[in-house]
This record gives C-alpha cells, sequence and structure tokens, in this order.
C-alpha cells in the first residue's frame, strides 16, 4: 500500500516538474519561447507551398488547337506568331490548324461542335462568329475580360469591337486584324501634274476633276485612265455611303440603295465611266485577276490612282505610290468601312481549354495581331499601337501603314445581308449594269430594291414565324 502511494506521489511530482519547465501555465512552449503548434502549422504551410510551387513549374502546358481559314503567305505569317507566343510562356502551346477558308472553318468547326471533339478557338469573319454566338455554339468573353486588369476594352478601336459584341454590348469574340478600303496614287504623276492629294481627296467630285487633268496630260499613253475605282458593288458603296445613303433603313426593315442620295453617287459613277471616260474599270476573268490588273495599271503607269484594300500594300511600291484617306461626296464626310477579323472560343471546350485560348486570343488581339498587320497590310486593332517602339519604327519605314488605321477611326460596320445574299446579289447585278452596261443609275437601283425588298420581306416572316 505504501509502495503503491509512493509511486502515485512521484508521479504527480514529474507532472508539476513538466509543467513547471513549460513555465507553469500549461501551455506547451519550446526552448525560445515561441508557441510549438504555431511552428509547426508554419511549417506545414511553407511545406505546402513549396509543394505547390513545385507543382506548378513541373505542371504540363495546356496544349490547344487554333483553327483558322487561309493558307501561303498570310498562313506562314501566322504560324510565325503562334511561334512567338508559344516560345514566350511556358502554360500554353497553340496548334494551328489551317483550312482553305474562313468558309471551310466555319463548316469543320460546326462538324466538330456536333462530334464533340472540338478545338479551343478558331478565327473567321464575324458574320459567322456572329451566327454562332447566337445559337449558343461560342463563349461569351465578358466574364474572362472583366478578371484580366490588363485587358483595356476602351483601347480597342469601335468599329472593330462592334462586330464582336451583340446589342446588349455583351463580348463573344475577339478582333485581331481588321481592313480598310483606301486610296492608293501616283506621287510622281501628281506633282507633274500639280495636284494637292489632301485636296484631291477631300471629294468624289475632286477626284473627278483630277482625273480629267490626268487624263489630259497623259493622253499619249495608251489606255490610260486618270482613276481607277475598284470594279463591284463595295466601290460604289463607298460613294453612295460618303453621300450620306445607306443599304437599308436602321430598322433593317426596308431597302433604301434607291434613294436620291445613292442614285446621285452611283450616277456620277456611271457618267465618270462610261460617257467621260476618265476612270476605268477592270472586270471578269478568274477570281481576284480584275483586281491585280488594277493594281498593275497604277503600277506601271497607266493610271494615276484606285480605291483599294488596305491589305494590298504588300503588293505596291511606296516609293512610287502613297496612300490616303476615302474622299466624301459634295459636302458630306467620308464613310468608308472596316472589316474586322475575328476569334472566338469553343463553348464545348473544357474551362482548362477556354482559359488556354483566352490567354492566346487576348495575344493575338495585342501583340500578334500588330505584327500580323506589320507583314501583311492589315490594320492592327488596338489603338495603342501608335506607342509601341516596334509599330513606332515600323511607321517611320512605312508610313502609308497609317493611313488604314487613321481611317478604322472614322469607320462604320460594313452593312450585313440577312437574306444570305438576295439583298447584295440584287445589289450587285444593279452595279453591273451600271458599271458595265451603262444602264442608268436609278433605273437600275429602281429594279434591284424591289427584287430585295422581297427577298428582305420573306426574311422577316420567317422570323416572325
Amino acid at each position: 500500500m505504501k509502495k503503491r502511494k509512493a509511486a502515485m506521489l512521484l508521479a504527480a511530482m514529474m507532472v508539476v516538474s513538466s509543467l513547471t519547465a513549460c513555465g507553469g501555465n500549461g501551455k506547451n512552449k519550446g526552448a525560445s519561447g515561441a508557441d510549438v503548434p504555431k511552428q509547426k502549422e508554419e511549417a506545414a504551410q511553407e511545406e505546402k507551398e513549396t509543394s505547390e510551387q513545385q507543382s506548378t513549374s513541373s505542371k504540363e502546358p495546356v496544349e490547344i488547337e487554333f483553327w483558322y481559314g487561309f493558307g501561303g503567305k498570310q498562313a506562314e505569317i501566322l504560324e510565325g506568331v503562334i511561334a512567338d507566343f508559344n516560345a514566350g510562356q511556358d502554360e500554353v502551346v497553340v496548334t494551328g490548324v489551317s483550312h482553305s477558308s474562313y468558309g471551310e472553318t466555319n463548316q469543320m468547326l460546326q462538324a466538330a461542335i456536333v462530334s464533340g471533339d472540338v478545338p479551343a478557338c478558331y478565327l473567321s469573319d464575324p458574320v459567322a462568329s456572329t451566327r454562332f454566338a447566337e445559337r449558343g455554339l461560342i463563349q461569351y468573353l465578358d466574364d474572362y475580360i472583366a478578371a484580366d486588369p490588363d485587358f483595356d476594352k476602351e483601347d480597342i478601336i469601335e468599329v472593330f469591337l462592334d462586330y464582336c459584341r451583340d446589342d446588349e454590348g455583351k463580348v463573344y469574340s475577339l478582333p485581331v486584324w481588321g481592313s480598310t478600303q483606301v486610296i492608293y496614287y501616283r506621287k510622281d504623276m501628281f506633282e507633274e501634274v500639280g495636284l494637292d492629294p489632301d485636296e484631291v481627296f477631300a471629294t468624289w467630285q475632286n477626284v473627278a476633276e483630277a482625273a480629267r487633268k490626268l487624263q489630259e496630260y497623259y493622253k499619249d499613253v495608251p489606255g490610260f485612265y486618270g482613276f481607277e475605282p475598284m470594279y463591284g458593288a463595295d466601290c460604289l458603296n463607298e460613294m453612295a455611303y460618303s453621300n450620306g445613303a445607306a443599304v437599308m433603313s436602321e430598322d433593317k426593315r426596308t431597302i433604301t440603295f434607291d434613294s436620291d442620295a445613292y442614285v446621285e453617287a452611283l450616277e456620277a459613277a456611271r457618267v465618270w465611266i462610261n460617257e467621260e471616260k476618265i476612270m476605268g474599270i477592270h472586270f471578269g476573268g478568274d477570281g481576284w485577276e480584275y483586281w491585280y490588273k488594277t493594281i498593275d495599271d497604277v503600277m506601271q503607269g497607266r493610271a494615276g490612282g484606285y480605291l483599294g484594300s488596305s491589305g494590298d500594300q504588300g503588293d505596291l511600291d511606296f516609293d512610287i505610290i502613297a496612300a490616303h484617306v476615302q474622299p466624301g461626296f459634295g459636302d458630306h464626310a467620308p464613310a468608308p468601312y472596316a472589316d474586322a477579323h475575328a476569334a472566338g472560343i469553343v463553348e464545348k471546350a473544357s474551362e482548362e481549354q477556354k482559359q488556354a485560348a483566352y490567354k492566346w486570343l487576348t495575344y493575338l488581339n495585342r501583340t500578334g495581331g500588330m505584327k500580323f498587320a506589320m507583314a501583311t497590310g492589315y490594320v492592327p486593332v488596338r489603338r495603342s499601337v501608335r506607342d509601341n517602339e516596334e509599330y513606332k519604327a515600323f511607321l517611320e519605314e512605312n508610313p502609308q501603314a497609317l493611313i488604314p488605321l487613321e481611317q478604322a477611326e472614322i469607320s462604320r460596320k460594313q452593312w450585313q445581308d440577312l437574306t444570305g445574299g438576295g439583298i447584295s446579289d440584287a445589289l450587285a447585278d444593279a452595279c453591273d449594269l451600271i458599271e458595265i452596261e451603262n444602264v442608268p443609275a436609278g433605273e437600275a437601283l429602281d429594279e434591284a430594291a424591289a427584287i430585295a425588298q422581297q427577298a428582305l420581306d420573306e426574311y422577316w416572316a420567317e422570323q416572325e414565324e
């Protein structure tokens, strides 16, 4: 009994001794006085962070496919942009997949969505992206943009962003580069005849007067024209819009290309081409043959200038040629259109793929698109490109590249044919009659407007069923 009490007393003394050594307050402290649990917690947290860092550093990059619809030199340039992106970071690897056209990309993309085996992202025309967005096939980007402090939506030139958002302002694709039609003219001819480009290209009427002077001065040059408006409805539409006209009403219910303003502009073009013959056009041939014949006329001294795409700049010699913003018609300001090339993220892609695609597309929207534009003559979509040292150096060597960028700031969206071709076909036929057959503009446009209105009425009837 005494032995048991002695043992219990000894155990109690050991507990008291242990508590005293720990400060006597029941808290577990180490030799330095620091809380041991806290030390263990901090050590565990440090170990966790180290483990996460090691996991992140060893994580494989996300591989994504990017589909686009062109080949040749432009595809080579885009693949170079993709290579630059892949080399500049280690989170995403982009593989470009080329198709023959945007149309093929659109078809392949729809088939892939049906099968479920989709690319993460694609590049196409904005009309296709709009339709994909309406059908819920592509990812809206507003949440991604809101979480990205570096995006700066206000930096994107308005007309290009307009192609990529819905009526509520929600963004479903990103513009990566654009195009617009600008004036190109022979510097040497203008100097020789004493023409001031800024005065000449203030109005279409001034262009006609300059064409008369050039025609007279170079009358001994076979096949010479003072100016060549590019064949087709686009150039004539530019003239009409710069006279305050439009293809259809704002509510898109009524065809208006038979208005007085439209007729006035196209009738002037008919007279200049077919009666005065101070302007000329090429038409027919295979594909873009008429386009390159027009360029050749200016390059080889058979024309004083022409209206063409910003993308033509790679084919022109700017030792003898300069660029200028489009004219207005009469007292009206210029009203050129600008197109956007839009890239989107496929809704059926995984969230990991979407996040990776967003990183790639924002790079393309900022830096990659600028690089592509410098190599091709297309237009960067961000205003801040002017502050980029690489682009500033490029403009020093290529001042003509600034003209499409400046024109984009005053440009409008290209009108869109809701009927899938009914309106544009009727208008194109009327323009052919005016340019080629010398049919008075009022007559040609009245007949075409009736056909186009029927197609538009049928479209709205289908929508309201």
